[in-house]
């Protein structure tokens, strides 16, 4: 919660207005039944109509300024939660967008994105009810208290009496409630998770027929929610009925004992109601503050969850600038060990030099380590061991901002977003027009000039209007449209014939001569003529040189390309 001090502390001159405004409609509403009790006890026996008048004039004008009040500060408190969870909230999303991989991993993408969800508006109905309540409700609390104390000090015993009683329930019932709305959040990151992992394969579940087991998954994560939703509830449900009864409770004792102190002419009979109505008075403060109890539950829950993301140290950090090494290669992998897990290796011992325009290609069985080598390259995760470089810079010394710009990506699972061709090749990058239909004709990306559109040309959400070859080819067009410095392809051209493959690898050797390139492929044709080729299995280099010489030393690689080559001398 101390996280929420430095979002507040802009707004505080403005909450603390809402605040005395609160306090102003809770002082007119707590001079009403004062003025009602003078009218029974003293105006009316006097018979004064002028004087009746003047006072219920009263009374409706504290009755008006009650209602002003109020519906001003509840203006503003919308206004200063609504801007305090919407700067929560940018935070939040910045942190997250920090985030390295492996913190990603961590926390799970469901779990990132309730916190930006559902995590933020129980802050923002925190913050919207404590300045609704968090005033009036203590200030007819106390002010009431006083005017009861004030008017009969024995009828005031009762309630003081049982005000104890209530706040134990409260501090119980909060102590319990919190733990539950936490554990009920952490069950909503879960529910999340089945949600997007349903609508992210929509498609394998209809076509395997796996609707119905779905929906039991579902209805299972959702039961538990359910479940966990209802226990919550059930304890925070605990405040307002006990309240209410020891609060009714008392204020049948007030009637009872104000029954016979007036029949002994202890005191006047408009005492008694006016001690009713503020009794009333309290009562609902007493509920509106349980009320702030329970979302002061949810609200910590949220908060800590919030914070907890905040918090997060920076995962990877960028070490002090070193000299570079004279001569050194373009990129160099020196003894490069690396764990997902921190305990079993997904690569081991790897180590090669780039020079400047070199192309390297890297095959190997599923889960070898490929496409981990390239995320090490892009410094997504830092090496257990083993050093990175690239001209001779440890890039671990070299800004984010500045190691990205060098690169050129496309990953095997990539990301097409909603908007045109060109949207998409641009990507939000100062690119101009040739510069974009360039990359596009290298790409091999035809089917754009063959429609009238263009790069106007309409791409849906994932790219589900384009076929895999048209997709793979527009994101190659993403990549080279800022002519990279180093180009990555994570198995890029696997859905491309072999006639396409072939003209995009000559346009590359062509057009990119000055580019390292780095390629992931299945298909031995793709990487036949690259300077380097790295043969892995489980993580570990067991063939590297050129496709001739893996010909000649390498077993593995040679039998890959005998089956789909024949004698490894064919194709492009």
């Amino acid at each position: 919660m101390e996280k929420l001090e430095k979002y507040l502390h802009p707004y505080w001159w403005y909450i603390a207005l809402s605040m005395f405004i609160k306090f102003l409609g809770a002082a007119a509403e707590l001079t009403i039944p004062y003025l009602m009790e003078i009218i029974l006890d003293y105006k009316v026996p006097a018979g004064s109509r002028r004087d009746i008048y003047l006072y219920g004039g009263l009374m409706l004008l504290c009755a008006a300024a009650c209602l002003g009040f109020n519906v001003i500060a509840n203006r503003m408190s919308a206004v200063s939660s609504g801007k305090i969870t919407r700067a929560i909230r940018h935070d939040l999303f910045a942190k997250l967008e920090s985030f390295s991989p492996r913190q990603m991993d961590s926390l799970t993408t469901s779990s990132a994105v309730s916190r930006l969800t559902s995590d933020t508006y129980n802050i923002n109905q925190l913050l919207a009810r404590t300045q609704r309540l968090g005033i009036r409700a203590p200030i007819l609390l106390l002010g009431g208290i006083a005017m009861m104390v004030s008017m009969d000090g024995l009828l005031s015993l009762v309630l003081i009496a049982l005000l104890p009683v209530i706040g134990i329930v409260v501090y119980y019932v909060t102590r319990i409630s919190v733990p539950l709305y936490t554990k009920q959040q952490t069950v909503l990151d879960r529910v999340v998770g089945t949600v997007q992992e349903n609508i992210t394969g929509i498609r394998v579940i209809k076509a395997l027929s796996k609707t119905d087991y779905e929906k039991e998954r579902f209805r299972k994560v959702n039961q538990e929610l359910t479940d966990i939703d209802r226990k919550a509830g059930s304890v925070s449900a605990i405040t307002n009925p006990t309240s209410t009864l020891v609060l009714n409770l008392g204020l049948t004792l007030v009637v009872v004992v104000g029954a016979y102190r007036v029949n002994g002419g202890a005191v006047r009979s408009g005492v008694i109601v006016a001690f009713l109505q503020y009794f009333t008075m309290i009562l609902n403060a007493m509920l509106g503050i349980t009320r702030i109890f329970v979302m002061f539950s949810k609200g910590q829950a949220s908060a800590n969850r919030v914070a907890a993301v905040l918090r997060a140290p920076e995962d990877l950090t960028v070490l002090p600038e070193t000299q570079p090494e004279p001569d050194a290669p373009h990129i160099a992998f020196r003894d490069v060990t690396f764990s997902y897990n921190g305990r079993e290796p997904d690569l081991q011992h790897i180590s090669f030099s780039l020079e400047h325009g070199q192309t390297l290609g890297i095959i190997g069985a599923t889960g070898s380590g490929k496409t981990t080598l390239l995320l090490l390259l892009l410094r997504l995760y830092d090496p257990d061991s083993g050093t990175i470089l690239i001209d001779g810079r440890d890039i671990r010394t070299i800004p984010p901002e500045v190691l990205r710009e060098k690169f050129g990506v496309v990953f095997q699972n990539d990301f097409v977003a909603e908007g045109t061709a060109g949207d998409n090749i641009r990507f939000f990058r100062p690119i101009g027009d040739d510069a974009m239909a360039a990359a596009a004709e290298h790409a091999q990306a035809d089917f754009l000039r063959e429609r009238p559109e263009g790069m106007e040309r309409e791409v849906q959400v994932r790219g589900n209007n384009l076929s895999g070859g048209q997709k793979q080819r527009l994101l190659i067009a993403r990549a080279l449209a800022s002519n990279p410095e180093i180009l990555i392809l994570d198995d890029a051209s696997s859905a491309l014939d072999y006639a396409t493959d072939a003209r995009l690898r000559q346009a590359l050797y062509r057009n990119y001569g000055d580019t390292t390139t780095v390629v992931v492929a299945q298909r031995v044709s793709s990487l036949r003529h690259a300077d380097l080729i790295l043969v892995l299995d489980d993580g570990q280099t067991i063939g590297a040189g050129t496709h001739e010489a893996l010909m000649e030393s390498c077993e593995e690689y040679r039998s890959i390309a005998m089956t789909q080559m024949g004698d490894g001398k064919e194709g492009a």
